[in-house]
Parts: C-alpha cells; structure tokens; sequence
C-alpha cells in the first residue's frame, strides 16, 4: 500500500487540502468551503493510505482538529512560527501551504504544536477570557487615573476605583460636569467587567482542581489560586516539555498594584 502525506490550508472561510505520496509527487489538490463533512467526504477515498494530516496552528483549529480526530485520522499542528525556516521548501508558484506542510511531515521535520484536549480546552478558554476583561479593566483603570491625575495633581488609589459598593471616583470631578460624567462612565465600565471577572471566577473555581504538581505555584508571591490555573491550563502536563527550562506562553491578566 502506497503511503501518502497531507496538508490542510486553514482559512476563515474555505480551506485547501494538498496531497503527496512518498516521493512527494502531487497527487491530489482540492479547496473546500468551511465544512467538515465535505472534508470527510474529500478525504475519505484516500484515507487508509494516509500516514497523517498537517493542520497549521491557526486562530480556527479547533472544529477541523477535532473533526478529523474524531473520524480517526493522525492529525498534526503545525507550529507556525517555527515552520519558518523551511519556507524555502515551498514552490514559488504556491498560492497555498498545504502542500509545504504535507512534505514538511514526509520528510519529518514538521514542527508540531500540542493539540490540548478537547474536553480541558473550554476551561481554559474561559481564562483566557477572564484575563482579556482584565485588561480591558486596567485600561479603563489607568485612563480615570490619568484623568484624575490630571485634574487634581494626585494619584488616587487603585482599590478605590476598583471598590463594587459606593463610586469614590465622581465625587472627586464634582468640579466639572463634563469631568465628572467621564469619571461616572468609567468607574460604572470598571464596575460591570469587575463583576463579569468575578463570574468567572466562581465558575472556574467549582469547575477544575489544581493538579498536584502545579501547588506549589501557590507559594510563589502575587500568585494565587486563579492565576495558578491559568499557568496549569495554559502549560498542560508539564511532561510533553522537551527540558526544564522551556519557557511556556503563559496568558495572564496584571492590574496596576498600589505600592
């Protein structure tokens, strides 16, 4: 049985899947429309004689990921900033990757990403999103202190803007009705995402423990439960690192600390 590699071209809309055989002969090209049962049916003809399919790590992997997997084909993430230095691989006359990523499997120098579990994915993309209000929160944050610093010649204390129960902030821009409605906006803003934060919070909390090897994380400084699942999420198991010492991405939300 002849041996063939494949190569998906993951775009918003259509992707486009690339075939070659152990010599890297082209044997097979076809774009699709963003449907998972047309690539199922795409692929199906040659699916017994696929050693595995590359898909790059793109910001929509999930739904072709997961699809694929689940109708048991070898599937493989691309990285895509490590993939780089095999551009010179490519065709010149490619207007797609697919074929690029399917000859970097054949030759088996494809850089892989992890492909994180589908059941642990959802968590984890919820912090995600904690730590994206959380930014948006500091933004706000830093902008009235700005405003404030501006028009009174101080700083005024970030628990005081971040306090759910009375408006510190308005009162000080009395002064001003123009100022004072920018700072009422702003602190209501600030309140709504402290509460929507908060939310997730409790979910995150009642959903997922802190495995064991990831308590000791509590006992560094300024890291506590919350952050500590973001690092654990974000990491995965710590065993699929090739050394100590690799750096992992780690998506975390910082506010502004009185000091």
């Amino acid at each position: 049985m002849r041996q063939l590699y494949a190569g998906c071209d993951l775009h918003g809309n259509s992707n486009l899947i690339g075939i070659i055989d152990g010599e890297g002969k082209r044997v097979f090209k076809k774009k699709l429309p963003n449907d998972l049962s047309l690539v199922l049916d795409t692929l199906g003809p040659f699916q017994e004689e696929l050693v595995g399919i590359v898909v790059e790590s793109t910001y929509n992997w999930y739904w072709m990921v997961d699809g694929l997997m689940e109708n048991r084909y070898q599937v493989h993430l691309a990285n895509p900033s490590a993939i780089q230095q095999y551009s010179g691989l490519k065709h010149s006359d490619d207007q797609h990757d697919a074929f690029w990523l399917a000859e970097m499997f054949r030759l088996g120098i494809l850089p892989e990403g992890y492909i994180y579990p589908k059941q642990e994915r959802p968590v984890r993309d919820l912090l995600r999103k904690r730590g994206h209000l959380v930014r948006l929160r500091t933004s706000l944050i830093i902008s009235l202190q700005n405003i404030l610093s501006r028009n009174l010649g101080r700083k005024v204390n970030v628990n005081d803007v971040k306090v759910l129960k009375e408006d510190r902030v308005s009162p000080l821009l009395e002064s001003s009705e123009d100022l004072m409605l920018a700072g009422r906006v702003s602190k209501e803003a600030i309140d709504f995402l402290t509460y929507q934060i908060r939310k997730i919070e409790g979910v995150v909390e009642k959903r997922i423990e802190l495995k064991e090897e990831y308590r000791y994380l509590l006992t560094l400084p300024g890291v506590g439960k919350i952050l500590a699942l973001t690092m654990m999420l974000e990491t995965g198991p710590i065993g699929r690192l090739p050394r100590w010492g690799t750096m992992c991405r780690i998506v975390e939300g910082s506010e502004p600390v009185d000091q």
